[in-house]
């Protein structure tokens, strides 16, 4: 059972670096075919924080890394300052115990705070497990590009995902004329 969802810090890197590079050689959830090394997530690490966007972490009760989610900038044009993209990777044996969904909402608000309006989700389109956990939490598909990647000799589908988070708002006054 995990114990506790926290933000990551630069000790908790090494887990992570593993989750990811499991996720590069193992699934189609990442589309690079490369792992990468500790100077990579550092990297990722740091400018996450110059940003000031959140690495959450979750931490099983020996302190393990066993998963950990994040948000970018959807598109790095200031129009779309207001909606991020994220990512939520889980340990292979942590897989199915309900870690995602509380990853999930632990980032949604920290989206919510962080003043964003629309999350993006961008899903392998065969990943079912991920586009039911996204639609559980009132994710709405907004697209299918086919064939857009490739990974394990196979063209790759992409699906998108939305969630509106702050539902009604008005978009605030733009900074230029």
């Amino acid at each position: 059972m995990t114990q506790e969802i926290r933000d990551a810090v630069p000790a908790d890197l090494p887990g992570i670096l593993a989750i990811y590079n499991d996720a590069v050689l193992n699934t189609t959830a990442i589309w690079n075919e490369t792992p990468v090394d500790l100077a990579n997530r550092q990297a990722w690490y740091e400018a996450r924080q110059v940003q000031a966007y959140p690495i959450l972490v979750a931490l099983d009760a020996t302190g393990d890394v066993v998963g950990y989610s994040s948000f970018g900038d959807w598109r790095p044009f200031e129009g779309f300052r207001h909606t991020v993209e994220h990512s939520v990777y889980i340990r292979a044996d942590q897989r199915g115990k309900g870690l995602g969904p509380r990853l999930m909402a632990a980032l949604v608000e920290r989206a919510r705070a962080c003043d964003k309006h629309m999350m993006v989700a961008a899903i392998e389109s065969g990943n079912a497990a991920s586009i039911a956990l996204h639609e559980r939490l009132g994710f709405k598909t907004t697209g299918q590009m086919p064939q857009v990647g490739t990974k394990f000799g196979r063209w790759l589908d992409l699906t998108f995902m939305q969630l509106d988070l702050t539902p009604g708002a008005q978009a605030p006054a733009s900074q230029t004329r």
